[in-house]
């Protein structure tokens, strides 16, 4: 029954759709939060469930390969933030790191593991073993998925935000796709992210403890 069609289509409709529109109504915080919590629980419990997913590192990881293609995305990304900084808002570029390394080191490890972590899970492990059977075409796939880690950012109500999480979202999903692995797309994700913190972008991205910059 929880495997069936319709039911996993509701699923994905309460998970991905109405939750994180909820989020952007004026209803108590906790209640927020606790939805969040429920829902992640609840797709936590689903991948244990599943004998397709495994909770450890996988042994067949191509390292040269991932860390090639990602060099080279990081390197352009790079480039483009560096300079898109310079432009908009150059008193921010690499304020971070220069004024608060204290600060700036306590971003990358809980955005690392407090974040990129449980987002990977949700909008790749358990999405793509839940949905990807929905897509015959699998860029379709690909721009879905981008669409929804998108929408997941709504609550920000920063327009920015929405245009590189669906930019991320995208290549996230492309990596997934193509190896299958949580481990290698989680550490893409907190590369591009962190580096985006890094550049000066943290207070145009709305990240908490970045005001001063």
């Amino acid at each position: 029954m929880m495997n069936g069609k319709y039911y996993v289509l509701t699923e994905f409709f309460i998970l991905f759709i109405i939750l994180p529109l909820s989020l952007l109504l004026p209803y108590d915080f906790k209640i927020k939060v606790a939805s969040v919590l429920i829902g992640f629980t609840y797709l936590l419990v689903m991948l244990y469930r599943s004998k397709t997913v495994k909770f450890k590192l996988e042994r067949s990881i191509n390292w040269p390969s991932f860390f090639k293609e990602t060099a080279v995305k990081l390197a352009v990304i790079a480039i483009v933030t560096t300079i898109y900084v310079y432009v908009v808002q150059p008193s921010s570029l690499f304020c971070v790191p220069q004024s608060n390394p204290k600060l700036w080191v306590m971003i990358l490890l809980v955005y690392t593991f407090l974040s990129v972590w449980p987002q990977e899970v949700i909008y790749r492990t358990f999405f793509f073993n839940r949905y990807d059977s929905f897509f015959k075409d699998k860029r379709l796939l690909i721009v879905v998925n981008a669409i929804v880690f998108a929408m997941a950012h709504l609550f920000l109500r920063n327009t920015l935000v929405m245009v590189l999480t669906f930019i991320g979202g995208l290549l996230f999903a492309y990596t997934y796709k193509k190896t299958r692995s949580t481990t290698l797309v989680s550490i893409e994700h907190a590369l591009y992210g962190n580096w985006l913190f890094t550049v000066g972008m943290g207070q145009m991205l709305a990240f908490p403890g970045m005001e001063a910059c």
